[in-house]
């Protein structure tokens, strides 16, 4: 399968990471990867970040420059640019660097307003509704569908919903279950969470970084790489776990969701491929059955 233009684009910012873990001391390693996961989860929504956060990132990995220098220089750089095509990519190195600090830092905030206040601290000054419940409802057309929608929640039941996500979760009790439970509850949580798609952008990266901290007050140390590596097919998997077209035999279903959980939790090796996600390969596997 060839890659597009963004895909090596994104390969190619990566290795230069990539080296310089290889090349660099062992403390630094988490923040490499910190950095990694943050850049690769533009991915989710098509974005691709500068060389120039690279560059920048490389100070912050070796301690030359904190987070609020490298937001600050930012800032500054892109005042100099004002060419409309940057929009989106001053968008991906902006909020990559605020999911890098905010995955750095130990402090996390598990509620309903701890999650809406994470997606104003990534998104401030880019959406003018960063931190807002939307007040319209919303589709958005997928690869992974052909071009349909997931049915994201009405917006009249958003602050319901999200309410409730947070009361069951808080109230669930882990004691018991084997590791594979675990990381399957955990994948349903993450999965109604993202379902309910509150704000009007930025929904899959909001739950992206809130899923990493809260899995590490859960006691897992997380490995970032398969945000960095992967972040499309989490989406997808969010995608198909939430997706239901009776009339063509298709059905919501965790098991894409599940094996990205169990490499992530458990540390399988498990195969993640997007296409396999698609739904014209579905309808294929199921005429080769018939």
């Amino acid at each position: 399968m060839n890659m597009t233009d963004e895909e090596e684009k994104m390969l190619e910012l990566m290795s230069e990471l990539e080296g310089y873990t290889r090349l660099g001391e062992p403390c630094k390693k988490e923040k490499i990867d910190i950095w990694k996961a943050a850049i690769g989860l533009q991915q989710t929504d098509g974005l691709l970040p500068s060389a120039y956060l690279i560059e920048t990132a490389k100070q912050n990995i070796d301690g030359y420059i904190t987070f609020s220098e490298v937001k600050a220089r930012l800032d500054d750089y892109y005042k100099t640019r004002t060419a409309r095509s940057e929009g989106r990519v001053e968008e991906a190195d902006k909020v990559a660097a605020r999911i890098a600090e905010i995955i750095s830092e130990k402090a996390f905030n598990f509620s309903m307003s701890g999650y809406i206040l994470l997606h104003k601290k990534l998104f401030a000054g880019i959406y003018n509704f960063a931190g807002e419940i939307r007040d319209y409802n919303i589709t958005k057309a997928e690869w992974i569908l052909g071009g349909d929608t997931v049915h994201y929640a009405d917006t009249d039941d958003i602050r319901t919903l999200l309410w409730q996500e947070f009361e069951e979760e808080k109230a669930f009790k882990y004691k018991g279950l084997t590791r594979k439970e675990i990381a399957e509850h955990i994948a349903k949580f993450i999965s109604g969470l993202w379902k309910i798609h509150p704000f009007g952008e930025g929904n899959t990266r909001t739950t992206a970084v809130f899923a990493i901290k809260y899995m590490r007050t859960l006691g897992f140390d997380v490995t970032n790489d398969l945000f960095a590596e992967h972040s499309w097919y989490f989406r997808n998997a969010l995608v198909r776990a939430n997706y239901n077209d009776l009339k063509n035999n298709i059905y919501a279903t965790n098991e894409y969701l599940d094996r990205f959980f169990d490499n992530l939790i458990l540390g399988e090796k498990n195969v993640l491929k997007n296409r396999e996600m698609h739904v014209a390969a579905e309808h294929k596997a199921q005429e080769k059955r018939e």
